[in-house]
């Protein structure tokens, strides 16, 4: 029994995992972690199962949230369980042990397949037409999204089965698209999304259906409910619904045994991160229908599946302190120090932070308690501050006056705060690490570390230094030896006659950057700093702010400039003058999914003469869309843009 839970504090404990359920699937909006979640769940499980408690208001009798009352309540046809959560190799041979008792296990297989993690959803069919679709709720009854749900692309709105059949799945969004969300809501001084999960979940349950439809919502089958299918095997009916129109998982395997599970479950976690979906672990089911009748149900689970849980890729940890980091351009960008803890196989001790608007927009303090996730290798973001956790010790965090490095006053822009020094040691190194990288310079063999040793060392003080470096001057360095020098120094070299616009990209003018920079060339060519701002304003997608830094960059810098043009001699493209046609010189923007990918695309509008534009604007003139077009179609249509799909366009081109 465990020693946290007493039948003092049983009914607290019940209550704080209700409020942290409620949070979760009622207000798309966490209080805590799926691993504290998980782990007070099970105490509170394992203490009513040693005092032999039942408690109906326990999350332990409950699956899933409550419906909202903005919604029209539905009943399932037949009810959406939960799953038995395991979370390792004992665990689970566990689990097939107590199956064992009832089936005779050596006669089925298991099926294997990833965990989703989003929102659970279940679809109606009658006579192959979707008539209702419903969020899974307390498990009986949810919430009637059909409205939504017909607005996801990955849910045929018609199949061809006739009878009734419910197929049960996750509507999720794809990691791209969850950033791009975000960014955006960013932009829009929005709440952001704490995971995918709640991404998804929110924007199924909108009561709006168009804000439903702009989120890229993607639904992933799991299950079936209600049919009349013939089938003995989970796998073949998996595989029949498959036909009907629905996607196949990345990975669904058949696996006879235990060690075979168990491999299927390290090969998911060794690809993850490859996966474009967000995953929480793996499904393991018994294959055998006939089995899975014999198992039958606990009062929450189905005893012939269950879900072999990933280690947790989010954590509650607390800040102890903010670091300010200057970057090339000498804007400073704050760090989280948080306490060290275990998350996704690796020690963390630092969690990204956008700027000091996002810590405003968070409320953040130092001491407070936090909610960090970690997703592949990147360094973890804080998702939500925790301020019921609160104790008094915080301390609120105040906007930097001086440079962390140099000491020197910084410009407090509002949203950017920046060292104006040009000396300052951080803005050197970084500068130079940018001006080496791939899309840049690409000079191979100068990483970080190297550009730090050799500014520390004295040996170069800016990228022109680079140009001058000898083998005397790295010989006896730490770790340089003959082929090294040698092989950073042809490196160097080679980058003469390099592209115009990856020069330009490398200075790293600020608002300038890789598509900015070859947009200026395309335009401009080696005359490129002889341009005003009008000529840069009238760019398509060029604004204000953009000619302003690209010219004042200019003004400052025109001594490193001049002097690096003639030591690189860039190479200019010469443009291919177009035939006459509708679209030469004309600013065409791309929308929506084609038949030919977007850069090819891209390259059959600049050999007509067109320029590309990446948003709809008033100086617009042709809108090419595809599927899925989007909010571009939508603004293009309201601006009076003329719009043209992919048949139309291929119609003129004939033409």
């Amino acid at each position: 029994m465990n020693k946290n839970i007493t039948k003092n504090n049983y009914e607290d404990k019940v209550a704080l995992l209700n409020s942290w359920s409620e949070a979760y699937y009622q207000k798309d909006e966490p209080l805590a972690t799926d691993e504290e979640y998980d782990k007070l769940y099970h105490e509170v499980l394992d203490f009513e199962i040693a005092n032999d408690i039942t408690n109906d208001n326990s999350p332990t009798r409950k699956v899933g949230g409550t419906v909202l009352d903005e919604f029209v309540k539905a009943s399932h046809l037949s009810r959406m369980w939960s799953q038995e959560d395991i979370f390792d190799f004992s665990e689970l041979e566990d689990w097939i042990k107590r199956a064992s008792k009832v089936i005779d296990i050596d006669k089925t297989t298991f099926v294997c397949e990833p965990k989703f993690d989003g929102a659970s959803l279940n679809l109606i069919y009658e006579n192959g037409v979707l008539k209702q679709a419903i969020t899974r709720g307390d498990g009986s009854v949810g919430e009637d999204v059909t409205h939504n749900a017909k607005t996801i692309s990955s849910i045929p709105i018609q199949i061809p089965y006739d009878g009734l059949i419910e197929i049960r799945g996750e509507v999720v969004i794809k990691k791209d698209d969850f950033e791009t969300i975000n960014e955006q809501r960013r932009e829009n001084n929005e709440a952001i999304f704490a995971n995918p999960r709640n991404a998804a979940a929110g924007s199924l349950r909108q009561l709006d259906s168009k804000i439903t439809a702009k989120r890229k919502l993607f639904f992933q089958i799991w299950g079936v409910g209600v049919q009349n299918l013939k089938f003995t095997s989970y796998l073949q009916m998996l595989e029949f619904v498959y036909t009907l129109g629905f996607t196949k998982p990345p990975i669904l395997e058949s696996c006879k045994d235990v060690n075979e599970i168990q491999k299927t479950y390290e090969k998911i976690v060794a690809i993850r991160d490859e996966i474009s979906m967000g995953l929480d672990g793996m499904v393991v089911k018994i294959d055998n229908l006939l089995f899975q009748d014999d198992l039958g149900y606990t009062v929450k689970y189905p005893r012939w599946s269950c879900a072999y849980k990933f280690q947790a890729v989010e954590k509650t940890t607390k800040v102890i302190g903010i670091t300010n980091q200057v970057g090339r351009t000498g804007a400073v960008t704050p760090v989280a120090n948080v306490e060290a803890t275990l998350i996704d196989g690796s020690t963390v001790s630092r969690a990204t932070l956008h700027n000091y608007d996002e810590i405003e927009r968070l409320g953040l303090m130092v001491n407070d308690s936090v909610i960090i996730i970690k997703s592949g290798d990147i360094i973890p973001k804080i998702t939500k501050v925790l301020s019921e956790r609160r104790d008094g010790s915080e301390i609120k965090i105040i906007r930097p006056t001086l440079c962390p490095t140099c000491n020197k006053e910084l410009l407090d822009e509002g949203i950017l705060i920046k060292c104006q020094n040009i000396k300052c040691s951080d803005r050197v190194i970084n500068s130079i690490i940018y001006f080496a990288s791939k899309n840049c310079m690409n000079i191979d063999g100068l990483g970080n570390k190297i550009v730090e040793l050799l500014v520390n060392k004295g040996k170069i003080k800016d990228i022109l230094d680079l140009y001058t470096l000898k083998y005397e001057d790295l010989e006896g360095l730490e770790s340089f030896k003959e082929k090294k020098i040698n092989n950073l120094l042809t490196s160097i070299e080679n980058t003469k006659n390099t592209e115009l616009h990856r020069v330009i990209n490398a200075l790293g003018i600020e608002h300038i950057g890789e598509v900015a920079s070859k947009q200026l060339c395309d335009e401009f060519g080696r005359a490129i700093f002889s341009v005003n701002e009008e000529q840069l304003i009238n760019l398509e997608g060029f604004g204000e702010q953009m000619a302003k830094s690209f010219l004042e960059f200019a003004r400052v810098n025109s001594e490193l400039i001049e002097r690096l043009f003639l030591i690189i001699n860039p190479s200019v493209k010469e443009k291919i003058e177009a035939i006459d046609n509708i679209f030469k010189n004309k600013t065409v923007v791309l929308t929506g999914t084609m038949s030919k990918s977007r850069d090819e695309m891209k390259q059959l509008f600049e050999n007509l003469g067109a320029k590309i534009a990446s948003s709809v604007s008033k100086k617009t003139d042709f809108l090419i869309y595809g599927e899925d077009a989007g909010s571009k179609y939508d603004k293009a249509i309201a601006l009076g843009v003329k719009a043209l799909d992919e048949n139309e366009f291929n119609t003129i081109l004939g033409e």
